[in-house]
């Protein structure tokens, strides 16, 4: 019964969030998730020791009340997310599209495209990637993404039905995943996939923020196995309404050295290239739960 109570909420918020007015959604998401944020022990610890990381080197000097700012941001800029997102499929492509003020590095992804051996794409819990994914849908060039299965499958499904009414295709985290990617790859599609945390705990090793953290091999790996443009790119909210999005060059991904130690390098150029797009807006990395052993 709790299972199906759960679902039903998720639903019901989802369709008062496409019906209220624009903005009203945002402020309301935002009250409700700074509250939270403030009640929460858990998930304010969490936020804190990550933005505390982002913000401060390691071994430097706190400014708590900087911090404090930051994560109380923090936490309202993931009440903007959940309501933007629930928002768009209520929304035109014409009008996704026309909400993007600036969109820095869209030839990358166009040339990969034309290469013709897909386009991988980097992406840490940044502003909202659906609202890019979405863009890229209006863009023509499309995306398949990988996503957490949740409990229940019937919220999992609801939300990849979301998802798909706004043209990102999504595939669960399982054991067929990697063979949808390749697929995907091989037709010359673009594959987007959240890279920030490492879900299943068997990631690379690498520096991350000064301290050394796990992320998931996927796509280095691939790219190393398929020869596709591998880029890092996020999707941030605003100014006001609108959105940007910011796509690097391309990570180098080519084979130097045995499979492991290339996966290791090249996952390691990805964390540089995250560590970059989540220092151009901090409050706007949602990863709740910590992230560094510090």
């Amino acid at each position: 019964m709790a299972k199906k109570a759960r679902v039903a909420l998720f639903k019901s918020v989802g369709a008062l969030m496409e019906l209220l007015p624009e903005r009203i959604d945002v402020a309301v998401a935002s009250a409700i998730a700074g509250s939270v944020g403030r009640r929460s022990k858990g998930a304010r610890a969490g936020l804190t020791s990550n933005l505390e990381r982002v913000l401060f080197p390691p071994h430097s000097a706190t400014n708590n009340a900087l911090l404090e700012r930051f994560v109380a941001r923090g936490f309202r800029s993931y009440g903007q997310y959940w309501a933007e997102g629930a928002k768009l499929p209520a929304l035109a492509s014409k009008n996704v599209y026309e909400r993007f003020t600036i969109a820095e590095g869209l030839e990358h992804l166009r040339l990969g495209k034309e290469r013709g051996r897909g386009v991988i794409i980097a992406l840490p819990h940044i502003g909202s990637w659906e609202w890019g994914g979405s863009f890229l849908n209006s863009l023509g060039l499309g995306m398949t993404a990988v996503a957490e299965e949740l409990d229940p499958p019937e919220l999992f499904e609801w939300f990849k039905a979301k998802r798909e009414s706004i043209g990102i295709r999504i595939e669960p985290l399982n054991d067929h995943a990697g063979s949808v990617m390749l697929s995907t790859l091989r037709e010359g599609g673009v594959v987007g996939l959240l890279c920030d945390r490492d879900l299943q705990g068997n990631g690379i090793e690498v520096e991350f923020f000064g301290e050394r953290v796990t992320m998931p091999a996927g796509p280095a790996t691939l790219a190393l196995r398929t020869g596709a443009t591998l880029v890092a790119a996020a999707c941030y909210s605003g100014p006001g309404r609108d959105h940007f999005a910011v796509v690097t060059t391309p990570v180098e991904a080519a084979r130097t050295a045995r499979l492991r130690e290339d996966v290791t390098r090249v996952t390691q150029l990805i964390a540089v290239e995250l560590e970059g797009l989540i220092r151009r807006a901090p409050e706007q990395w949602h990863v709740l739960q910590p992230r560094f052993a510090s």
